[in-house]
């Protein structure tokens, strides 16, 4: 079975689904999967389509040529990725908290996310040894306060040179540039912990034990040039009590923390996750 993904965003309008559906019909497809959401706020309109191709009577070129008639139309902001492009290369950031990363690797070689990890990014060496026993290129990219530019020139030409179309921060503790921001825009994605912005800085889960906390979590999003307020992929929270210390807090943070990173990631690379001005639709 070959299965191929249409994804479209456009304006909300009447015989979108007909028209989309009868199209892949007639080209002998088969639609496996089918997810839509129509946002009543601002008028647009979100789909995933999963296709098996095997009958189909054109290929991915012929097809997309025969779809963008449609997709001008109906003003799409489309793709149709199959099997070649379905896989991304994926380039991890880290700094010294080897939880986030740890676990990627571990789903990577689990064959629990489709992707190719293009390298490890680091400001430390801390992560190497284990980076380079899963056999993957560790670049150490030291960040100095005085000359945070040239690091990130170096960083921006590692992942152009790898050819990296996702970034994923597993709990990288620098401020991605503005250009960088841009360049891979709705491609970088971070994790951080729910206690922003009440306690930022330092030792974050010594701060919420300070103040009695009940509820702890973890965000993953989209990075933008605002910090830390990217569209929003995935949440998850866990109830605490006066009774846990502040190592369990950081325990129970660092699971919340890796789980709703690879499920975000996963997401990503699944193609389910559309971006909708400030917030995105998850077709999970």
């Amino acid at each position: 079975m070959s299965l191929c993904r249409l994804v479209v965003t456009c304006p909300d309008r009447v015989g979108i689904v007909a028209r989309v559906s009868s199209f892949i019909a007639e080209q002998g497809g088969s639609i496996t999967e089918a997810n839509q959401h129509s946002d009543l706020e601002t008028g647009r309109f979100f789909m995933r389509y999963e296709v098996e191709t095997r009958n189909m009577n054109a290929d991915s070129d012929t097809f997309r040529q025969a779809f963008a008639h449609i997709a001008e139309e109906f003003e799409m902001q489309w793709q149709w990725r199959d099997g070649e492009q379905r896989r991304r290369r994926l380039m991890i950031m880290v700094s010294r908290e080897s939880h986030c990363l740890v676990d990627l690797l571990y789903r990577w070689t689990a064959g629990e996310l489709d992707c190719e990890i293009a390298g490890v990014i680091s400001n430390h060496e801390d992560m190497r040894s284990v980076v380079e026993w899963h056999g993957i290129d560790y670049h150490h990219v030291p960040v100095s306060a005085d000359d945070k530019a040239s690091a990130f020139s170096s960083v921006e030409k590692i992942i152009e040179d790898s050819r990296a179309d996702t970034i994923v921060l597993a709990r990288y503790m620098q401020i991605i540039p503005p250009s960088l921001c841009e360049r891979y825009s709705g491609q970088i994605i971070n994790i951080h912990h729910s206690f922003l912005p009440s306690f930022a800085g330092a030792r974050p889960y010594h701060q919420a034990h300070t103040r009695g906390v009940k509820l702890i979590g973890a965000t993953c999003h989209y990075v933008t040039q605002e910090l830390d307020a990217g569209p929003i992929i995935e949440q998850d929270i866990q109830r605490v009590t006066h009774c846990h210390t502040t190592g369990d807090l950081v325990r129970l943070g660092r699971d919340i923390e890796k789980s709703v990173l690879a499920r975000g990631v996963r997401w990503h690379l699944q193609d389910r996750v559309l971006i909708d001005g400030n917030k995105t639709v998850v077709f999970s």
